[in-house]
């Protein structure tokens, strides 16, 4: 396993990433009973991973127990990252002190843990000032509770809002930003990825498969099975699982799927295989989100961040995956799988990341 300073700081941290949103049965299409989860923890440590990624919304706290019991005993070995500020059944999102110190403390307990290596804002909260953001936080460093500090999901301004902010409060800065990164997604090429070199942040990449259709999966001749994610998506009641899957489900994104497929054949690999190859081996990645559900999945997935694409087949990805028109914010979120819906919350408030 590789190893990597995360950002302009002295943590090292594992290539690959353990993303444990699949972990918990409380709700959501996607789900990891706590053995498998377990397991999955065991042969991530025991292949030398060292960062493993959760937060407070996904299945509603549950997964963090889950993490927190599957660590015990080698939490020594874990650089432990979660997230805090999105929405839970009683609280709304937000980055101010109130909302950040309760959230803190809740996955404190739930982890079983009384410091978390990497803290990280799940969501900018427009409603807060950042210097209240960016004092809060340092607060946290100061008693111990976190390590290092990150954000997920911001924009290249806001990054630089904050920095600047922490700055100004004499502060701690953000180390790393936890952006969505794709072949069907590369917004942050445009100004993130250069605003997180010149001010010190690593980046851990999610969503590399993109919602699963550069799996190879899904065909735009057929509709997806029913027991797929997709066709979990589309039939599911939850809000905004439908529109989801069909922003995931269009014309771009499905020819940026068959070139994958076409590639991996080439190769003789699968296209989840070259999905998180290429994703890897991009400037300025530091570590790749992966989110098995099985134990065999991070096998697989692990093997292909060893794999380096041939050139030719790097600029035939970066050809029919360079985006015209980018996304306003760089993220396109999936539905609210992880909480009750709250009255007067739009439904694109949840990210996977």
């Amino acid at each position: 396993m590789e190893y990597r300073n995360l950002g302009r700081s002295g943590l090292r941290v594992s290539r690959a990433c353990l993303g444990t949103m699949n972990f918990g049965t409380a709700n959501g299409l996607a789900a990891t009973g706590e053995a498998e989860a377990r397991r999955i923890v065991d042969a991530f440590l025991d292949a030398g991973g060292t960062l493993i990624d959760t937060a407070d919304l996904y299945h509603r706290g549950e997964t963090e127990e889950i993490v927190g019991r599957a660590v015990k005993g080698r939490r020594d070995a874990v650089v432990l990252a979660t997230k805090g500020a999105m929405p839970t059944d009683h609280e709304p999102r937000g980055l101010s002190r109130r909302r950040l110190t309760a959230a803190l403390d809740a996955s404190l307990r739930r982890l079983g843990t009384d410091y978390v290596d990497l803290y990280q804002c799940h969501l900018w909260d427009e409603g807060t000032p950042i210097e209240e953001t960016m004092a809060t936080l340092h607060d946290f460093v100061r008693a111990g509770k976190v390590r290092y500090l990150g954000c997920s999901n911001f924009t290249a301004a806001q990054i630089v809002r904050a920095q600047w902010a922490a700055e100004r409060v004499g502060g701690t800065p953000f180390v790393s930003l936890q952006p969505q990164y794709s072949l069907l997604v590369r917004v942050i090429e445009e100004e993130i990825l250069d605003v997180c070199h010149q001010l010190g942040l690593g980046t851990i990449a999610y969503g590399t498969l993109g919602g699963g259709l550069l799996s190879g999966r899904y065909r735009r001749d057929a509709q997806p099975d029913p027991d797929s994610r997709m066709g979990r998506l589309l039939t599911s009641s939850a809000p905004g699982s439908r529109g989801w899957a069909e922003s995931l489900l269009t014309s771009r994104h499905l020819d940026i799927a068959e070139e994958v497929a076409a590639v991996a054949a080439g190769l003789g690999a699968t296209p989840a295989d070259v999905a998180l190859a290429w994703v890897a081996g991009r400037p300025g990645v530091t570590s790749v989100v992966l989110g098995p559900r099985s134990a065999d999945q991070l096998t697989a997935a692990l093997a292909s961040l060893d794999r380096a694409l041939p050139q030719e087949a790097r600029s035939r990805l970066d050809e029919i995956s360079h985006e015209r028109r980018a996304p306003s914010n760089g993220t396109f979120f999936p539905p609210p799988l992880h909480r009750r819906s709250t009255a007067g919350e739009p439904a694109a408030d949840v990210t996977a990341g």
